[in-house]
């Protein structure tokens, strides 16, 4: 079954993440597709607007099992290049010339967190949670840190990644994360609604927008994001990961250095 699935109506595509057996958690696999679909649909020009989203209940729930059951078993190059798959993934989402509203369906943890913060909109179901949950597991949030801190703060990005706490729809829409909050049953309709606004107005407009915002805002981009992945890769074999993942595995309290 592919990772990915698209769907399109009047002027704008779905992109489902397609692995609910797994709570659509992320693994090679899914982030190519995605990219690749990111691609078809940038190609299309009957598509006006992206809407990214997840089938059964989870938006995305980070980093799939097998991939942190082995993920300190793999070289500091390997590593490396797990980590610049999902940076380029991120960059590729942030300056994507179409609108992109992630619709969260479920909740966004880590990894899945990341995917929502470099979109232009985000609509939450109330039902949905939110969380940089890495310090739990000993892992360090390296590369979604430098989207979190341009969305919320600092202030608020301390307290995310330092309590690794989960926070509901209502609190990530106070803290910058999220645009609007609606209730489970009207999520679909109400992003709907919303990509139709974005269709009835200029894409010309809205591209040079969005290219401007990235002009202001990121012309470090390239620099953090690679000292992010620098640092990504190396924190993946650390003593604090490795029990981390295992605590976590096993359903146990981790045993910190």
């Amino acid at each position: 079954m592919s990772a990915i699935r698209i769907t399109c109506e009047e002027r704008w595509a779905w992109i489902w993440l397609n692995r609910p057996q797994r709570r659509n958690a992320l693994n090679n696999e899914l982030l190519h597709e995605l990219g690749q679909a990111l691609e078809t649909l940038d190609g299309n020009a009957e598509v006006r607007v992206v809407i990214l989203t997840g089938e059964g209940k989870a938006f995305c729930s980070g980093l799939d099992l097998e991939e942190l059951q082995r993920m300190h078993q793999k070289s500091f190059e390997e590593s490396l290049a797990d980590s610049r798959l999902y940076a380029g993934l991120l960059k590729k989402l942030y300056r994507y010339r179409k609108p992109v509203i992630a619709a969260l369906n479920g909740p966004a943890m880590a990894g899945g967190c990341g995917l929502a913060s470099v979109c232009d909109l985000v609509v939450a179901a109330r039902s949905a949670r939110l969380g940089y949950t890495e310090a739990k597991i000993g892992f360090v949030g390296a590369i979604v840190s430098y989207f979190l801190v341009r969305n919320a703060g600092e202030r608020a990005a301390r307290d995310l990644l330092f309590t690794a706490r989960q926070i509901d729809a209502e609190e990530a829409r106070r803290v910058g994360l999220v645009n609007e909050v609606v209730d489970d049953q009207n999520l679909l309709a109400r992003v709907r609604q919303l990509a139709a606004h974005l269709c009835a107005n200029s894409a010309q407009s809205i591209r040079a927008s969005k290219a401007l915002l990235a002009r202001i805002v990121s012309s470090d981009l390239d620099e953090a994001l690679e000292y992010a992945c620098q640092l990504n890769a190396r924190s993946r074999s650390s003593a604090d990961c490795i029990e981390g993942v295992a605590a976590f595995l096993e359903k146990r309290p981790p045993r910190w250095a």
